[in-house]
């Protein structure tokens, strides 16, 4: 299968002319829409999401990743493979959590085409190149190294996507020794279950993708807190 995380949101037509891509270039093959709403131009808070959402994605299944603000300039369009997926999109650090967490088993830059639009390649470039590799095929390309940052913590207290509910998304991988959170300087104990929230309360418990993520029992624990993309959080263990 192949699998799609961009930032492209599900409003305009982007994530379409990517799947027609794909449909032309794979036919059959299921392209599954795992996450268009990734923080706009977020590399870093991408690169953390990527690593927990995709965990649980079928071992050999492609996945195409763009969150790319630096699109038509001198990052590479890579093919990078890991101990359990292949991933296709940008060099500028998006991969950087997978390849920490999965391990690098090789990493190479794509061909760019003659006629592909500098400003769309995740039509033009890494589409067709997530159509081949899902043919079982090889799209033209050769070694390159994959751009590292090592200065990126393992986990990230911050805030890296809040979703419909008003449910706080972190950096944080979940750990039994981690108890308390502060955020805006509100203390939030920690919760299996929402049922065991007190309404108007925000509390954190383990996601269903093992991410530290901050709720409120039926409510918005953003609003509640006034928490924002990007505000940092204070892990008190």
């Amino acid at each position: 299968m192949i699998v799609l995380l961009s930032d492209f949101g599900v409003a305009d037509p982007y994530v379409g002319q990517v799947r027609l891509r794909l449909a032309e270039g794979a036919p059959g093959v299921p392209v599954i829409d795992l996450f268009h709403d990734l923080p706009n131009f977020a590399i870093q808070a991408s690169a953390y999401l990527l690593s927990a959402y995709c965990r649980d994605v079928p071992a050999g299944s492609v996945i195409m990743a763009v969150v790319d603000p630096g699109v038509g300039g001198t990052r590479n369009a890579i093919v990078l493979r890991t101990g359990g997926h292949l991933y296709v999109g940008p060099d500028n650090g998006l991969f950087e959590m997978v390849a920490r967490r999965e391990g690098v088993e090789s990493c190479e830059a794509l061909t760019v085409p003659a006629r592909a639009a500098p400003t769309f390649h995740g039509r033009d470039v890494f589409a067709p190149a997530a159509a081949a590799l899902a043919r079982g095929e090889r799209p033209p390309a050769h070694p390159a190294p994959l751009t590292r940052f090592p200065d990126w913590p393992d986990d990230w207290a911050r805030v890296l996507f809040i979703d419909h509910y008003g449910n706080v998304v972190t950096g944080l991988r979940a750990r039994p020794g981690l108890r308390a959170l502060v955020a805006k300087g509100h203390h939030l104990r920690r919760a299996r279950l929402f049922s065991e929230g007190v309404p108007g309360e925000p509390f954190f418990y383990e996601n269903a993708n093992g991410l530290i993520e901050i709720a409120a029992r039926e409510d918005s624990a953003a609003a509640i807190l006034g928490l924002q993309l990007a505000d940092p959080l204070l892990v008190l263990d």
